[in-house]
């Protein structure tokens, strides 16, 4: 009998594993895309750190008028590829910068429509919801410290640079911040798919706060024991229920229109 081939240690030929990204400080965003940098650099109380650019990006933003606060990296773009996941669309640039700072719950303005997102994870649904209020020029978002995903270049990126026009406030516990809204004469108005009433049709005036809850759970029993009215969209299809971001705008729109004919 022959005997048996001795051992060859393949190791060698393995693929050598990635160094993991260094993680940024807790109160630094990271900001990727065109768009959402020209609006983070547009705004005065954004404090960078680190700008990675291509030359190209350096040059789109030069045409456009923007001015650097610091020099930027010049790379190519696969080393900024290198900074973020795989299927990020960083269009050439990539900022470092200080987080802006949570608006006081009581510093939201009575004037204009307050969003309240209850365990709404996904980032790129909050980015949108984000994007959306910009929109509607809502007068801040309300999130928990737990059950909310962290600003991160997805969110940012959904945002589309709604980051820095809709000041987001942080809180510990929804159920106390709705409770302390309803004590200062907010309405609370809850999103439900199944609700009685239409929100089109509601006698509403400011100030108000929209509650959105997660996808497929909804609001939770606490958060829809405080609302004032729960509400569904009046939807025509077969469909009755939306991506929580497509129903945020919908909902916006008929909250506007709902106090414009108030």
């Amino acid at each position: 009998m022959g005997e048996k081939p001795a051992f060859k240690d393949k190791s060698r030929f393995a693929p050598k594993p990635k160094a993991p990204k260094p993680r940024l400080p807790d109160d630094m965003d990271v900001l990727y895309g065109m768009h959402s940098v020209k609006e983070a650099l547009a705004n005065p109380r954004r404090r960078f750190h680190r700008i990675v650019a291509t030359e190209n990006a350096v040059q789109r933003l030069t045409e456009d008028g923007v001015n650097l606060p610091l020099a930027p990296e010049l790379v190519k773009p696969e080393a900024i590829g290198r900074l973020l996941t795989p299927d990020a669309v960083h269009q050439g640039l990539y900022v470092e910068a200080e987080r802006l700072p949570l608006l006081p719950l009581g510093k939201l303005p009575r004037d204009r429509i307050i969003l309240a997102l209850d365990q709404v994870t996904d980032p790129h649904n909050v980015g949108a919801i984000l994007r959306s209020a910009a929109a509607f020029d809502v007068g801040g978002v309300i999130v928990t410290h737990r059950h909310s995903p962290e600003i991160t270049g997805v969110l940012a990126k959904a945002a589309s640079g709604a980051l820095e026009h809709v000041p987001l406030a942080g809180v510990q516990n929804l159920a106390r911040a709705l409770t302390t809204l309803k004590d200062e004469g907010f309405a609370v108005i809850g999103l439900d798919s199944e609700a009685p009433e239409k929100m089109g049709d509601l006698p509403l005036k400011l100030p108000i706060v929209l509650v959105l809850g997660a996808e497929g759970r909804g609001l939770r029993p606490s958060t829809r024991e405080l609302c004032c009215h729960l509400a569904r969209l009046e939807l025509p299809g077969a469909i009755k229920s939306l991506n929580v971001s497509n129903a945020a705008a919908i909902s916006l729109y008929a909250v506007q229109q709902a106090i414009t004919r108030t």
